[in-house]
């Protein structure tokens, strides 16, 4: 993997267990669907890093390319692709999202 930016993205999900690609960051996300997900994993009470695809083209189209994933925000758990706004919103709502984080050894404060 000679691409820079995929080797940031792979060195950003294995440094931190919970990992969201956003736009913005966790105090001041600039959108909806990244907002969203700062208010779940907030409300989860997991800590978790953020990475502002705005700040940065090259790793805005970058972790698109790197999770084959169209949208931001994306989330990442223990380096793997759990997905975007709609998909951990759903897991939220129905439990399955703290089931995750359990499996993976995540802990939540919530």
């Amino acid at each position: 993997m000679a691409d820079p930016v995929f080797q940031r993205i792979q060195s950003e999900i294995d440094a931190n267990p919970v990992m969201l690609y956003m736009k913005g960051n966790a105090m001041f996300p600039q959108c909806g669907f990244s907002a969203r997900v700062v208010q779940i994993l907030t409300h989860v009470g997991v800590p978790f890093q953020t990475a502002n695809v705005l700040e940065d083209p090259a790793l805005r189209d970058g972790v698109k390319a790197f999770s084959n994933w169209p949208t931001i925000p994306q989330l990442y758990v223990k380096g793997e692709l759990v997905g975007g706004c709609d998909i951990v919103t759903e897991m939220f709502q129905s439990g399955e999202l703290e089931t995750l984080l359990a499996e993976k050894g995540v802990t939540v404060s919530a």
